[in-house]
């Protein structure tokens, strides 16, 4: 093992992850969910609103794992993460014409549906069956809204979840260092999904919906986890679309990503380039990420 090397975002130095081994090795009888709270108590990873971070502790000890820098203990039990494996049970959608100005469609509500089974299903089944990227249940922090009329028809969706560890443009533009970034990372999200249905054909619908959900996410966000945002982020595939109502909601294109899937440690996935945008969720953004 190199003398220092990154992972989850940030540096780290071999003779950290040598007394991390040595620490798991004196615990053999200790489950990996006991291990990650332990961790957290160990190197002080408290989350924002004051829980332990377990999940960061359990990736990052998972990964040293199966890179062999680390001995876990077998898995005692399958993930208790119910919402990883639940099945998506589709619903029916009205999917007649919607068509005309923001005038014809009447008063619009927007609803974070997190915790509304009923809405909550017609925003997976949306973005199942209408977005080319399908849905998966997201992990980690992350806010899901839908725009309805009066009428409770949907006509857009947005889901928010965890940014990218790193992103070279978003990165520059911001104009932090590693340890800024380790430790104002959460404080950025990343717009993973946005849709409007195919047959929603409403001038304006994206920039106004985007207006009303960048309002929103800042309060719903630290309602939800106990810490405000600065930023948001997203990724444009230009070969499918061309950013036009990103540009319209005064998002800024920072540049490009360079073609890697997260996943990707050997770079040898080639996926295509992206437009990289960002989104700053109030004047002093950039100087608060770099406290």
């Amino acid at each position: 093992m190199s003398e220092t090397f990154e992972l989850q975002g940030r540096r780290w130095h071999a003779q950290q992850i040598q007394e991390l081994g040595q620490w798991v090795s004196q615990n053999p009888t200790w489950s990996r969910y006991r291990l990650s709270r332990e961790l957290c108590t160990r190197w002080s990873w408290i989350r924002p609103n004051g829980q332990l971070a377990d999940m960061a502790a359990r990736s990052f000890l998972n990964k040293l794992h199966e890179r062999a820098l680390i001995q876990l203990p077998p898995c005692r039990r399958a993930s208790p993460n119910r919402m990883k494996h639940r099945r998506l049970e589709c619903v029916a959608v009205d999917s007649s014409l919607v068509e005309g100005d923001l005038g014809t469609l009447g008063s619009l509500d927007l609803h974070e549906v997190s915790r509304d089974p009923g809405r909550r299903a017609v925003f997976e089944t949306l973005l199942a069956t209408e977005h080319y990227l399908g849905y998966r249940s997201p992990v980690g922090e992350n806010l899901k809204f839908l725009l309805c009329t009066e009428q409770d028809r949907p006509v857009a969706a947005w889901l928010f979840g965890a940014a990218a560890w790193r992103c070279e443009a978003r990165d520059r533009w911001i104009g932090w260092n590693d340890r800024q970034r380790a430790a104002g990372l959460h404080r950025l999200t990343n717009n993973t999904r946005f849709l409007i249905p195919r047959w929603v054909r409403v001038r304006g619908l994206a920039s106004w919906g985007w207006s009303r959900v960048s309002r929103r996410l800042v309060s719903d966000w630290k309602a939800k986890y106990g810490h405000g945002l600065e930023l948001v982020e997203t990724f444009v595939d230009r070969s499918r679309f061309h950013g036009g109502a990103y540009a319209a909601s005064n998002w800024l294109e920072v540049g490009l990503t360079q073609g890697r899937s997260r996943g990707d440690r050997e770079r040898r996935i080639q996926v295509p380039k992206k437009a990289v945008y960002v989104y700053p969720l109030s004047g002093q953004a950039r100087q608060r990420l770099c406290r």
